[in-house]
């Protein structure tokens, strides 16, 4: 028995000192399946100071509202299960308004901050077996336009993109998608199927929405000044109720360089509520960009050009979007940045007429 168990403690040292020997083989580097996490933040917090249209208090007094606000609050859960498997969990902090009803037919004024979830999805890496990039989703996830648009245009903060600002569509949703990069940075594509609602509602019948970005750089090989170009096509798909559509259709050119970003986006946009009513089509325009140094200063100017009904094409809303903004130093993917601007906008031909809206405000950004 005492030579069977020296036997076996010298069979089990030689084959862990034979495994030792054996090392992978030239230029592979194993892929890191260690478990992580990570906790982020974001933060946008502003003062807005409203100078047309003036307000009414308490005693009659004729004032220009004024207020501090965080206007958005994130916490970044992101990790990883594996090199396959990752997940991020964000939630919402933003400002409710309105009634909260207590039941019995009675109810209390809200103006609180309230907390939610706006991302929760696990995402399946895809690099194993298609070019690195591709993942697929499902959960509460980013729809595909809006969060690629915000890696360029980075002034969320400020206010959203055209698109989202005129409501067209929600930046998350439940659902499942997938996403492709093409070789040698040419593009990607990104589709998904979602519920269509946003992620503040429920669905409340049947009917999903299919949404889909492709994106092409068509001089991803070519002279660094020509590698920013980039053209996109958005489709949205989706009805209210059984055969009453409501569709997005949305042409993009952006551009990024050293210097400056720019960006030029056009919608055509269709809405039925119901097969009882008209369909309702909406075109619009929007051009940004924003002239940069390298010492942080940077300049936002935007123009947004909406007509909501083509029935009324004379009936138009503009805003013009005037600011200067300071990129606080950093290293690594975080960012900090302070903006003092003009938000202006204008109807025209609309009955009853609406009332132009000025607004300077300051605002603060926080990435962490």
């Amino acid at each position: 028995m005492r030579r069977n168990l020296v036997l076996t403690i010298m069979l089990l040292t030689l084959s862990r000192a034979v495994a030792a020997q054996v090392t992978p083989a030239a230029g592979y580097t194993p892929p890191d399946d260690t478990p992580s996490i990570k906790v982020g933040v974001t933060i946008y917090t502003d003062y807005t100071y409203q100078s047309n249209p003036t307000a009414t208090d308490a005693d009659g007094n004729t004032i220009n509202p004024g207020s501090f606000n965080v206007a958005r609050s994130y916490i970044n859960v992101t990790g990883n299960v594996s090199h396959i498997v990752a997940f991020r969990i964000t939630p919402d902090v933003v400002r409710e308004s309105g009634l909260v009803s207590l039941g019995a037919g009675s109810s209390v004024s809200n103006d609180s901050l309230v907390f939610r979830i706006k991302y929760a999805f696990a995402q399946f890496n895809l690099d194993d077996w298609m070019t690195k990039g591709s993942w697929a989703r499902v959960g509460i996830q980013q729809t595909p336009l809006l969060d690629y648009e915000e890696g360029i245009y980075r002034y969320r903060f400020q206010g959203t993109t055209f698109t989202e600002r005129e409501g067209f569509y929600n930046s998350a949703d439940a659902g499942g998608s997938f996403h492709y990069n093409f070789p040698s940075n040419y593009g990607d594509v990104h589709v998904g199927v979602y519920n269509g609602e946003g992620y503040t509602k429920t669905d409340p019948n049947d009917q999903k929405a299919i949404e889909i970005r492709g994106t092409l750089r068509p001089f991803a090989t070519n002279a660094p000044i020509l590698r920013g170009l980039r053209v996109t096509g958005f489709y949205f798909g989706d009805n209210y109720i059984k055969n009453a559509e409501r569709s997005r259709a949305v042409g993009q050119v952006t551009f990024e360089s050293t210097h400056f970003n720019a960006g030029f986006d056009a919608i055509d946009a269709k809405d039925q509520p119901s097969i009882t009513k008209p369909d309702i089509e909406a075109k619009g325009w929007s051009f940004w960009a924003t002239p940069k140094t390298t010492t942080g200063w940077e300049l936002l100017l935007r123009y947004d050009h909406m007509v909501p009904d083509q029935r009324a094409s004379d009936q138009t809303r503009q805003r013009t979007i005037i600011g200067g903004a300071y990129w606080f130093p950093h290293q690594g993917n975080v960012s900090a940045a302070l903006m003092l601007d003009y938000d202006g906008q204008t109807f025209s031909n609309f009955v009853p007429a609406q009332t132009d809206q000025k607004k300077i405000a300051l605002h603060a950004l926080i990435n962490f």
